[in-house]
């Protein structure tokens, strides 16, 4: 069963709710967070990127960026200022983009349930950014940024969520600088919503495995640290908010390379053709999952496995972004660990397959993929297999905003 807490939340006031929302900490990085917290001494990235108050050239792992965190933490609350729940509450995320609507419930997670896998994982962490976000919630006994969470879909809860919106009003109503509107309720009366996520059996990490590995972590150095352990010490949860899988949206993760490993494009193009239909005059975006668009010298191609081949299975295996792998990167560009290899990058989310077209036509990549995006099933799928999906198979969007609800520890 899926086990939620309510908790107090640190939050800012309503009025400076819109100016204290930051993007997620690792979708930017020190020079972006650095010019969109410009100007604006509320926002949340001075506390989950404060590098960029720290002189250019800061190591990030530096201990001076900890030291920082937590002054600027402490700053933000005394002047925002940041406000303490006076009872615990679960509270309702909602995101708005373009047409796309979905409405989370968010509260805490039980560490317990991660570590023994009734949260399942579908990506595996690095030990730096581990180390990284672990440091982070130690230097401010605090959790800033929620892990999003989905789980299948239940009638039950959807009710209980559309009855939760009509008797409290919001706490917070804005549009964010890239026009995502974020709507936040709280949720005093949460027993229901407790209970019907119990009849859940499993809760899955859609984004933000990195911080709930953290938490794991974490949470065995303040135990470690304690004097006593009762097991109901806010350590032991973590901060996260949980969509049904039905109302998720996963956005194409795309592949740019550097060079074509020492091909011509005749010789590439030739080598493609053993493993794939080649179909020029392509368009930019793929229209089903088994296809992908490649676009080399200003010109886009249409890939479809060869009818020669068979279709790999398994639920890793058969995945778009693992047959591009094994078919295409690593026996003809030479790209065999995408978590390495610098010849390779990825362009995610709403940026789209124009930037592609971009990077290739300024000459910084020779080639580059577009990509059908992964079903929410498949991850589905992959996790329940204990099974682990190749490195950036999937972008979440929209994304949630860090410093609107805050853990303290």
């Amino acid at each position: 069963m899926a086990v939620i807490r309510p908790f107090s939340a640190l939050r800012p006031p309503a009025e400076r709710a819109a100016q204290v929302a930051a993007v997620p900490y690792d979708v930017v990085n020190t020079e972006e967070a650095r010019a969109l917290a410009s100007g604006n001494p509320f926002s949340f990235l001075h506390v989950s990127r404060p590098e960029i108050d720290l002189p250019a050239g800061t190591n990030i792992h530096d201990d001076r960026v900890y030291s920082k965190a937590h002054s600027n933490f402490q700053e933000l609350t005394n002047e925002c200022p940041l406000v303490m729940e006076e009872t615990p509450s679960l509270y309702l995320y909602r995101l708005i983009m373009s047409d796309h609507e979905q409405i989370g419930v968010a509260a805490c997670c039980a560490v317990d349930e991660y570590d023994n896998d009734i949260i399942r994982k579908h990506e595996r962490t690095r030990r730096d950014k581990e180390d990284d976000r672990t440091r982070h919630i130690l230097a401010l006994r605090a959790q800033t940024g929620p892990v999003f969470l989905t789980y299948r879909a239940q009638d039950k809860i959807d009710k209980l969520i559309a009855e939760a919106l009509d008797k409290n009003p919001p706490l917070y109503d804005f549009v964010a600088n890239d026009d995502i509107r974020h709507t936040i309720w709280r949720v005093p009366a949460y027993d229901d919503l407790v209970e019907a996520f119990r009849e859940v059996p499993y809760l899955y990490i859609a984004d933000g495995h990195h911080r709930a590995a953290s938490a794991s972590r974490a949470r065995a150095e303040l135990k470690e640290q304690a004097f006593a352990f009762i097991g109901t010490e806010e350590y032991n949860f973590f901060l996260c908010v949980i969509f049904p899988d039905s109302q998720l949206q996963i956005l194409p993760y795309n592949r740019i390379v550097r060079d074509l490993n020492g091909l011509t494009k005749e010789e590439f193009l030739s080598r493609v053709s053993r493993q794939f239909t080649i179909m020029e005059n392509a368009g930019p975006t793929p229209p089903e999952r088994g296809h992908w668009h490649m676009y080399l010298d200003g010109k886009w191609y249409g890939l479809a496995i060869s009818p020669a081949t068979s279709h790999p299975e398994g639920a890793v295996a058969s995945l778009d972004v693992s047959i591009l792998q094994e078919r295409l990167l690593d026996p003809i560009l030479g790209i065999k660990d995408v978590r390495t290899d610098k010849r390779i990058d990825f362009v995610g989310g709403s940026r789209g397959p124009q930037e592609l077209v971009r990077l290739v036509d300024e000459g910084r990549a020779s080639v580059a993929f577009s990509l059908y995006p992964t079903r929410v099933e498949d991850l589905l799928r992959v996790s329940d297999a204990g099974e682990i999906m190749p490195p950036k198979s999937t972008w979440f969007e929209p994304k949630l905003r860090d410093g609107l609800l805050i853990h303290c520890l």
